[in-house]
């Protein structure tokens, strides 16, 4: 059996990201992520990689596009508003179809807001955050085990479809410390025939570019990049389903609050009532299939959110509102209680009798 080590989610993200090939990081220090630049700042040099703190979270991002446009593993990391300010970068990358790791530990907002985690950057995520049209691939861990493997699984599906990829945590879930095994992630290798490494005139010009003054071609490099959305739409959604095999209410939680949520499936299960779990680990692609089914069987649907309700829309989607759906959500930096849970699956069973 492999070795645990006890880490910090920040910390546990950072050697996760090394031990997967990642030799460069750009970063600038906001709370709650602050830990995932500092480790960066001890490790990087020590394994002959580059660790730069940037000017701004601006000038961060784009050091990104440079590295990435060289095939070579890169990784960002940031909290809330200093995501929005990578926003233009982040489209730039997609654009030119770059692959590269950003980090968002989630705090309250908008605005400012708080240091406290959040889960309300998830529209920002899965709806693409800047401008065009574009995904990213969205992956929403639940312990700082899955931050390790979820790290790497996610430079691995960034190279296969040449896409930016978001790991999407929260502040909880960066600051707790959890036992971790760290050596058993998959690398996997892709073909990077595209990148700029210099031609030494032994073959074509390599170009990586997201601008065209022609509207057609500018339209056929977006209809090929949905096909690839499509295949990972296809090959590429993740989710764990916890009790799911009677359910009458099906709870549907990410990260954090889903951890809440097991707690209130108990209680629910110990009250009489047959409540299980859908849990999406990627956030995009959404698992829709997974929850299309469940609404086949389920009689409500309970989301359970760190935020206003924004996943609330997508499980509507997903279900094509067969069933009731109920938000369960608490917001600015507050964490649901599982009697919270608990009470939104009450008034779910109950409603869902009335059908």
């Amino acid at each position: 059996m492999a070795d645990k080590v006890l880490m910090k989610g920040n910390e546990a993200i950072a050697e996760a990201a090394i031990m997967a090939g990642c030799n460069f990081y750009f970063g600038y220090p906001i709370t709650p992520q602050t830990e995932v630049a500092a480790y960066m700042a001890k490790r990087m040099p020590k394994i002959g990689g580059t660790f730069l703190q940037a000017e701004s979270e601006v000038a961060a991002i784009n050091m990104c596009i440079g590295v990435a446009s060289t095939g070579k593993r890169v990784m960002t990391s940031s909290s809330s508003p200093g995501i929005s300010l990578k926003a233009e970068g982040i489209s730039y990358m997609a654009g030119c179809d770059l692959p590269a790791l950003i980090v968002n530990v989630q705090r309250g907002g908008p605005g400012l807001g708080g240091i406290q985690p959040s889960q309300s950057d998830y529209f920002q995520a899965v709806k693409g955050g800047g401008h065009g049209d574009y995904h990213l691939f969205v992956v929403a861990p639940a312990s700082v085990q899955e931050m390790v493997s979820l790290t790497a699984h996610a430079f691995n599906v960034a190279e296969k479809y040449r896409v930016p990829a978001m790991l999407l945590a929260d502040g909880t879930l960066g600051q707790m410390m959890e036992p971790v095994v760290l050596d058993d992630l998959k690398v996997e290798e892709h073909d990077k025939s595209w990148a700029l490494t210099g031609t030494k005139m032994e073959r074509e010009h390599n170009i990586i570019n997201s601008l065209s003054m022609l509207p057609e071609e500018l339209e056929q490099w977006n209809i090929d990049r949905y096909k690839r959305y499509d295949m990972m739409e296809e090959q590429e959604p993740m989710w764990e389903e916890y009790m799911m095999d009677d359910a009458e209410v099906c709870v549907v939680a990410f990260g954090i609050s889903s951890r809440v949520s097991r707690n209130a499936i108990m209680a629910a299960r110990a009250n009489g009532l047959k409540v299980g779990m859908i849990r999406p680990i990627t956030l995009w692609p959404f698992p829709k299939k997974a929850l299309r089914a469940a609404a086949d069987k389920v009689k409500a649907f309970v989301t359970v959110e760190m935020n206003m309700g924004q996943m609330f829309e997508d499980v509507e989607l997903a279900t094509r509102c067969l069933k009731p759906v109920l938000k369960c959500t608490r917001t600015g930096g507050c964490i649901p209680t599982p009697e919270h849970v608990l009470s939104v699956i009450d008034e779910a069973n109950k409603l869902g009798g009335e059908q």
